[in-house]
C-alpha cells in the first residue's frame, strides 16, 4: 500500500482496514497498516494532514514532530561533528 489515498478504479483488490475491516482510505503515517476513515485522526503540526490510526495515536498523539526531530537530528549531528573536528584541528595546529 503506498503512502496516497486509495481509488476505486473497480479494478484490484482494495485493502481492509485493520481495525473494523471496512475499506481502507490508506495507510496509518507511522505504522503504514491501511485504515478507514472512521478508525483515525488526522496530523497536526506538518506541512501535509496524514491519517494515523488510534493504536499510534494511544502510543504517540497525533502530533508528527518527533519525526521531524530525527530527521533534524540526522541532519545537524553530522554537521555539528564536523564542526567540532575543525575546531579541535585548528586548536592543535595553532591557527
Amino acid at each position: 500500500m503506498s503512502g496516497a489515498l486509495q481509488q476505486s478504479d473497480g479494478g484490484g483488490a482494495v485493502a481492509a482496514c485493520i481495525r473494523c475491516g471496512k475499506t481502507a482510505a490508506g495507510p496509518c503515517a507511522r505504522c503504514h497498516q491501511p485504515v478507514c476513515g472512521d478508525c483515525c485522526v488526522l496530523t497536526e503540526g506538518g506541512a501535509r494532514v496524514w491519517a494515523i490510526c488510534f493504536a499510534c495515536e494511544d502510543r504517540g498523539g497525533r502530533s508528527l514532530s518527533r519525526g521531524w526531530l530525527v530527521v533534524l537530528g540526522w541532519i545537524a549531528g553530522p554537521i555539528l561533528a564536523l564542526a567540532l573536528v575543525i575546531v579541535i584541528l585548528a586548536w592543535l595546529t595553532g591557527r
